[in-house]
């Protein structure tokens, strides 16, 4: 028996790069295409294979630099130690900019809070994350939280790998108009 697509139609961004966290990206992706949204992965470079901090590989779809913000409903960042690495790069700084700019999701778990920082995305936004940025947080303006999911208009953010059951629950209620 066939489910429900609450997301058929809608088109979302996802960031990979070498020592991404591996369930960060799988789980978000995998529960994304389930509810029918369209899912592009999109590292330094398209068709290149990143490892994961536990060696599973993702092949990106794209390059980062052929993206446009407008093209999507929203943004999910992985964590893992790729998030130090790209918010260096100013085309996904730009893209950050752009979709938090337009009231679109930004979602962003563990350490994936450091490119939205680098954005300057956060300032006056309540947030949780990882225990070792939560000082980065406190610091960018951002209103930190202890709390599995943390959902602000359309920011969506979440502390660990145990708390992506949650993640996916706000980023649907975000995405659906849920919340």
């Amino acid at each position: 028996m066939s489910q429900p697509k609450p997301l058929a139609g809608k088109r979302l961004l996802m960031f990979v790069d070498d020592i991404y966290e591996d369930l960060e990206l799988w789980y978000p992706k995998y529960r994304m295409l389930e509810a029918g949204a369209h899912v592009t992965v999109a590292g330094p470079e398209t068709g290149l294979k990143y490892r994961g901090k536990h060696g599973y590989p993702c092949v990106s779809d794209a390059a980062i630099p052929q993206m446009d913000a407008a093209d999507f409903d929203g943004l999910i960042i992985p964590g893992g130690f790729s998030p130090d690495k790209l918010r260096r790069d100013p085309i996904v700084l730009d893209i950050v900019r752009q979709t938090a700019k337009a009231g679109k999701l930004v979602a962003a778990i563990c350490h994936a809070g450091w490119i939205p920082i680098s954005a300057g995305a956060y300032r006056g936004v309540r947030v949780t994350g990882s225990l070792g940025i939560k000082d980065d947080l406190i610091n960018a303006g951002a209103e930190w939280v202890d709390a599995p999911v943390v959902v602000d208009r359309h920011f969506v953010s979440s502390r660990k790998p145990d708390d992506l059951p949650a993640f996916c629950e706000g980023i649907l209620d975000v995405l659906t108009g849920s919340k």
